[in-house]
């Protein structure tokens, strides 16, 4: 006899269909379990067990630096030392200034500059204008006996002139006597004043010419030759450039050339070579040896030296004029020197043949106007 059923019991039907349920189910999620783990199947290798990789590739230094500095702790940053440059060696205390300065090339100018503290002062105009304009023209535009050596101002390009000089035929000197002069000038519109004085001594065999020029609250620079006296007129052997310091040029005739305590390069040296103090009372001694050789329009060529180098210099006599000297009138023979170059000097000197010859006046004219003129005041024994 079958055994019923108890009522509200499942039955096997139910049950079966129940296993078949949950079956399906875990079949479900086996095979949704690959996209919840971060992977995903191959459809391609389907039925096979598969695994999901991910190749890397190398990061560049720089990333890889950068990745890892950004994940480590980041040390205190750290001072940076700038790099010392070299030193240079110190110098002993006791070596010369001299040595590690500069040497710089002495002006050609008889007047130093002032000192700002004189320049700026107080003092009177026309005390000032005398000061100011000295200290830059003094010897570029003081008289041509004392400024020779300024009076041959040339461009740098300018090619220097050989060697050259008129032969002399016949020479006369004066002698021994001081000539003082009143000099008066114009430098950059300012009016100045300043003195000045040539003094000649000879003793037939020998010679000494010295220019000095003396100017307010700047003193005084001098020029000496010393030399003899030959048929062929003045034969330097000395010439002495003095202002604070001294420059000079040594004729060594012997030897066929010129040399410069400045250090500049040799000069050659010919009869007839002049410095720049000599050449005047020269040139003079050639005009009052033969004057009717000497006509207007004539022209004299010296070579002179001055204290760093040398130039030819050709005078032209001009003209005889009376000049209104020492309270009268005094016959004199203008003779110039033209510029020949740019930034040279005009140069214009007045002989008188009652003086032997000597200059008696001279005025020097610049390119820009400024001009310096020196005239005769005294003479008297040296």
């Amino acid at each position: 006899m079958s055994q019923a059923t108890p009522a509200g019991a499942p039955t096997w039907r139910h049950m079966a269909g129940l296993a078949a349920v949950v079956a399906l189910v875990h079949a479900l999620l086996l095979g949704a379990s690959p996209l919840q783990m971060g992977t995903r199947a191959d459809p391609n290798t389907a039925g096979s067990t598969a695994f999901a990789t991910r190749s890397i590739e190398p990061a560049p230094a720089a990333q890889t630096i950068a990745q890892a500095s950004q994940s480590a702790p980041q040390p205190a940053p750290q001072p940076v030392r700038a790099k010392a440059r070299p030193q240079p060696p110190k110098k002993p205390l006791n070596e010369p200034v001299g040595q590690s300065i500069r040497a710089q090339a002495a002006p050609d100018s008889i007047a130093p500059e002032l000192p700002a503290a004189v320049a700026e002062s107080s003092i009177p105009a026309t005390t000032q204008a005398a000061s100011t304009s000295t200290q830059t023209v003094v010897a570029d535009s003081l008289p041509a006996v004392a400024t020779a050596a300024a009076a041959t101002v040339a461009t740098a390009a300018a090619p220097p002139v050989g060697p050259k000089a008129t032969p002399v035929m016949a020479f006369s000197l004066p002698g021994s006597v001081r000539l003082q002069y009143k000099v008066v000038g114009l430098a950059k519109n300012l009016n100045y004043e300043a003195k000045s004085e040539l003094a000649w001594k000879t003793n037939g065999d020998s010679y000494e010419v010295m220019m000095k020029v003396s100017a307010f609250l700047v003193g005084s620079r001098s020029m000496t030759s010393v030399g003899k006296i030959t048929g062929a007129g003045l034969a330097p052997i000395r010439f002495a450039d003095q202002f604070r310091s001294e420059l000079a040029a040594h004729f060594e005739a012997d030897k066929g050339k010129i040399t410069f305590s400045a250090n500049t390069p040799d000069a050659p040296w010919i009869e007839g070579a002049q410095d720049r103090v000599s050449v005047f009372v020269q040139l003079g001694g050639i005009l009052a040896a033969r004057p009717q050789d000497y006509p207007k329009g004539s022209t004299i060529t010296l070579y002179t030296i001055g204290p760093r180098e040398a130039d030819t210099w050709t005078f032209v006599v001009e003209s005889e004029e009376k000049l209104n000297l020492l309270g009268g009138e005094m016959a004199s023979l203008k003779v110039i020197r033209k510029p020949r170059r740019e930034f040279d000097q005009k140069v214009e000197i007045w002989y008188a043949p009652s003086l032997g010859y000597l200059p008696v006046r001279n005025r020097i004219t610049q390119e820009n106007g400024d001009f310096i003129d020196q005239q005769l005041t005294e003479v008297s024994k040296p």
